[in-house]
């Protein structure tokens, strides 16, 4: 009997498929590809390698590369050997939260890529539970604890070719067992220390199914997996479920740096031509604005035709569940010129064979759901959260409604409750708990933390959200993230975010805030190219009072086009919109840690980075947007490099 395991997942499906590509790698000027059947030669010989390593079931290894034939071998030789796998962002560059991760989970091996194998260098010595790292590019010579993987895959070939060694790898993998934990996987940690979430084989499998009860994902698919494979998302609905039907991914080609890596991005997928994309909103909006830049440069008028293709776009497609119904069928005609014209172009940037999006990993608005239904390659949010091995609920081709999260998955349970854990009535705003089979199994060594977040079967996932007359899902934000006022009510703030970004050229970031204050304020990250080139057409200096105060009023009219009178008047709360902002000279980024690893801003630390600018904001001199600090900004916005990071800092102090 085949029970709920990857190993037998996999097994399963090379017997099935043996000879389709499994996945696709380029090293050189083109992809080449893996079949089901060879990739499983490659893992049995990693597996029987770590098995001769000593490797026993429950002991930990960390994977730390780039997305590459080798880190699907690893992960899976890993799980063959019954050991768990603990993946880690390569994004990680943080030496000591690197090693929390490593000691916390009590990581024996560490399987690294040849770009990340110096950060297990300086820290190894102060990890005494670490006994061999395996690497998976060559280097000049070796340590004694450093393997390269090629000598793995020869030590489990040899391995298995007796019958003893092939007797102990069949064992091995035909022992794990459903509750048997498959991975550990760390939280971004913006508040404290990272939490390991223990997702066991049978959440993975569960949630795959429950998966591809939402997306038809036939054998000859493909997918370029541009997400990083650490993520849960990436491994349920990049990975398994693809594998699970015999379908094939791709891996984006390794560049010499990360950034490099970005930048082949549009070429790989033009190679590749996938059918599907996994996405999250930051990627989203990157999408958007490359589409948007493309159309611009075209001139005036393409832009002008684009507008208006949008505009019939809209209107024909309506909220998704109701696209060409009632009167929006008299504008098929018009959409269908556009789409032939416009829409079809757009569509062959991404290869051409692309059908959808699958969105997750944080609030996508409605605006955008509607720009990417309106080309043609619709992207049907979903929510999950990595606690739930991740999807909870998700939009699908033959069911969908723009600007919810989807409907609750198959086999699954969610209820949303009220801060004393009453379930609350359809249509009202609360918790969101969820229940299934898909839910973990805890934090790995932390019982408080655990105890907080199951309680009596249900996972409460700290999102606020509500569920509509139909059964879709919406999700309106953090408990964390809320506005609370003086009064003590609370709103979350990021619908008003990504709708203030969504609709302005000229803010590129921007996070609202309000500690029972008297009145919400804003942290703005200004588009510094798109505001110089404003300043420039209307003949404003950076460096004059004039120019300074027309940049401000600028960003300051982006603002209230969502207060009364604006043109998106209503559609929030006014007391929750900022009343004044501080505009400031450094953006959110990974490397200042004010973005985690899945692009989302770090409250907790912005807060504490910009005390000085938040508590200037409550004052009578900040409360005017025109205050003397934003004029500084302003005035310093044509600097570039160090000298610009150099006064945002003086700033803070």
């Amino acid at each position: 009997m085949q029970k709920r395991t990857i190993p037998w997942l996999f097994e399963s499906s090379v017997r099935k498929f043996s000879q389709n590509p499994l996945i696709w790698e380029k090293n050189s000027d083109t992809y080449n590809y893996l079949t089901y059947r060879q990739m499983q030669e490659l893992v049995h010989w990693f597996a029987a390698g770590l098995l001769s390593l000593g490797i026993k079931k429950w002991d930990r290894i960390a994977l730390i590369s780039e997305g590459r034939n080798y880190w699907l071998m690893s992960e899976l030789g890993v799980l063959y050997t019954g050991a768990i796998s603990v993946p880690i962002s390569v994004k990680i560059n943080e030496l000591s939260d690197l090693k929390f991760r490593l000691a916390h989970s009590g990581t024996k091996m560490v399987i690294v890529s040849g770009q990340h194998e110096h950060k297990i260098d300086k820290i190894k010595q102060d990890l005494p539970e670490l006994e061999k790292i395996i690497l998976l590019d060559p280097k000049e010579s070796y340590d004694s604890d450093e393997i390269l993987v090629d000598e793995i895959l020869a030590k489990g070939k040899a391995f298995l070719e007796s019958q003893a060694g092939r007797d102990k790898l069949n064992q091995a993998w035909q022992s794990v067992e459903e509750d048997d934990y498959a991975t550990i996987m760390y939280s971004s940690g913006t508040t404290a220390d990272p939490k390991g979430v223990i997702l066991s084989h049978r959440n993975y499998i569960v949630n795959t199914e429950q998966s591809l009860t939402v997306m038809d994902i036939p054998p000859y698919f493909t997918t370029l997996l541009i997400l990083p494979w650490d993520h849960a998302f990436a491994h349920t609905v990049g990975l398994y479920t693809l594998i699970k039907n015999g379908a094939s991914m791709a891996a984006v080609q390794s560049g010499r740096s990360q950034l490099e890596t970005l930048k082949n991005i549009p070429k790989n997928i033009q190679e590749i031509k996938p059918h599907f994309l996994l996405s999250v909103p930051a990627l989203a909006k990157n999408f958007r604005k490359n589409i948007e830049k493309t159309i611009k440069d075209k001139g005036p008028a393409v832009e002008k035709l684009f507008q208006q293709a949008l505009k019939i776009a809209y209107i024909y497609n309506g909220e998704g569940w109701n696209r060409g119904k009632g009167f929006r069928k008299f504008y098929k005609p018009l959409y269908t010129i556009y789409d032939k014209v416009l829409f079809s172009k757009i569509r062959e940037n991404f290869g051409g064979r692309l059908q959808f999006f699958i969105g997750g990993g944080a609030y996508l608005d409605i605006e955008m759901q509607r720009f990417f239904y309106a080309i043609g390659i619709p992207m049907f949010q979903g929510y999950g959260l990595t606690e739930a091995s991740p999807v909870i609920s998700s939009n699908k081709p033959h069911e969908h409604k723009l600007g919810s999260s989807g409907k609750v998955l198959k086999d699954m349970e969610v209820k949303i409750v009220d801060e004393n854990n009453n379930p609350i009535a359809v249509g009202q705003r609360g918790e969101i708990c969820v229940k299934g089979e898909n839910v973990m199994v805890g934090y790995w060594k932390n019982p408080e933390a655990t105890a907080k977040a199951l309680r009596d079967g249900w996972l409460h996932t700290g999102d606020l959200g509500y569920l509509d007359e139909e059964g879709y899902l919406y999700v309106l934000g953090r408990q964390k993230s809320l506005l609370i006022g003086n009064d003590g009510e609370k709103y979350s703030p990021e619908g008003i975010e990504e709708a203030i970004l969504d609709h302005s050229p000229y803010i590129d970031q921007i996070m609202l805030y309000n500690n029972q204050n008297p009145y919400t304020i804003a942290l703005v990250v200004p588009n510094k190219a798109a505001l110089l080139d404003w300043m420039r057409k209307h003949h404003y200096d950076c460096k004059t009072e004039e120019g300074q105060c027309a940049a401000i009023k600028l960003i300051e009219q982006e603002i209230n086009k969502f207060k009364p009178g604006g043109k998106f008047e209503g559609m929030f709360p006014s007391r929750w919109l900022p009343s004044t902002f501080a505009i400031l000279g450094e953006g959110f980024t990974e490397q200042n840690r004010l973005l985690n690893s899945t692009l989302k801003i770090v409250r907790p630390r912005i807060v504490e980075y910009y005390k000085n600018r938040i508590d200037y904001l409550y004052s009578a001199e900040g409360k005017d947007v025109r205050n003397e600090w934003n004029k500084r900004i302003v005035q310093r916005l044509s600097l570039k490099g160090e000298e610009e990071t150099l006064i945002e800092q003086t700033m803070q102090k």
